[in-house]
């Protein structure tokens, strides 16, 4: 355990370092946060009722997730794993007495958690204090907010758990360009980075939230913004944890199988 541990605080200390680019990915997701905002008052104004969030609820939900998007951007894959693959250096990492799985993923979660921990604070203080209802509020009770950082928490672990899978299925394609189009597309989509789920029909929604995607950033973000019932929170909290531990045990079985088949030329 101590050796993935050390992994993971190289590759945090690592990521701390590129502040100029944090500087520039706080300046972007405020602005985007913003425009997706003023787009969705420009909705409300016209019919309110129709929605099944308040605005309020639906800027808190969208100003979380510009502020923990490291978290939760499927798209913010590691280029050196896929290099590594691709370039035959995978054959240094397997001479290493460590399991590559347990390896790449202590590393996936220290490199998503520094980039956060770079951006989300001046994104929430300053969301915080813009004014009613375009700003940031808080969570509806203390319950709440300790359900949020768990189901946070779970979320990221989900997101990384499904990029291993990723990481996986490259030791069996000639090029990591397809995938990474297909499943990212489809995490942005069906995990309410772009819509959020209770927007959907309610069919669709229901269907939806069975997905492993809904597990990532929809659980957490739904309940800061306090647009789910008790009994939704505990059925998605269980959500989490079963496609938490699929997702793993599915991505550490095809790694093992990867690993026994890999053949490394050249020299």
């Amino acid at each position: 355990m101590k050796k993935y541990v050390s992994f993971f605080r190289l590759r945090f200390l690592m990521g701390l370092q590129y502040r100029t680019a944090a500087l520039a990915g706080i300046v972007t997701q405020f602005a985007w946060g913003g425009m997706e905002i003023l787009v969705f008052k420009a909705f409300y104004e016209a019919d309110a009722s129709a929605f099944p969030m308040s605005f309020s609820a639906t800027a808190s939900y969208i100003w979380m997730q510009q502020a923990f998007l490291a978290f939760f951007a499927a798209w913010m894959l590691e280029n050196e794993i896929f290099d590594s693959i691709v370039n035959g250096n995978i054959a240094y990492e397997l001479c290493r007495p460590l399991n590559i799985y347990h390896m790449w993923f202590s590393r996936s979660i220290a490199n998503r958690l520094s980039r956060a921990v770079l951006r989300c604070f001046p994104i929430l203080i300053v969301a915080a204090f813009l004014p009613k209802p375009y700003g940031l509020c808080m969570p509806k009770s203390l319950p709440h907010f300790l359900l949020f950082v768990i189901t946070l928490l779970l979320g990221l672990m989900v997101t990384v758990s499904f990029c291993m899978l990723v990481y996986s299925l490259t030791f069996f394609t000639i090029s990591p360009q397809g995938l990474r189009m297909l499943f990212t597309t489809s995490v942005e989509f069906f995990a309410g980075a772009v819509i959020p789920l209770p927007f959907f029909p309610e069919t669709l929604q229901k269907i939806m939230e069975l997905l492993p995607f809904a597990a990532m950033q929809n659980v957490a973000l739904r309940i800061y913004s306090g647009s789910m019932s008790n009994e939704a929170m505990l059925k998605a909290i269980f959500l989490q944890l079963f496609w938490l531990f699929t997702l793993t045990a599915f991505g550490k079985k095809l790694c093992n199988i990867a690993e026994k088949r890999i053949t490394v030329q050249g020299g």
